[in-house]
C-alpha cells in the first residue's frame, strides 16, 4: 500500500500487488491544463510491511538571480 502526501495527489492511496515489483523511488506527476504544466515529484519513504509513503518533493526556486551581472 502506498499512501500520496502533499501536492495534487495530497490523500490518494495504492494498492500495489506484489507482482508489479518494488514502486519506483520518485513518481512525477504532470498536471495539464489550459495554463502551463505544472509538474510534481513524490520521494519514497518505505515503511515496513510492504508500505510506502510518497511526500511531494519542494519545488526549486526557479528564478535564481545570475551572479555575473553587476548590480
Amino acid at each position: 500500500m502506498l499512501l500520496f502526501v502533499g501536492g495534487p495527489l495530497d490523500g490518494r492511496v495504492e494498492i500495489r500487488p506484489a507482482r508489479h515489483g518494488d514502486p519506483l523511488p520518485t513518481v512525477t506527476h504532470v498536471h495539464l491544463h489550459g495554463g502551463p504544466k505544472v509538474v510534481h515529484r513524490y520521494d519514497l519513504q518505505t515503511l515496513a510491511d510492504g508500505a510506502g509513503v510518497y511526500t511531494v518533493r519542494p519545488r526549486a526556486d526557479r528564478h535564481a538571480r545570475d551572479e555575473s551581472v553587476a548590480d
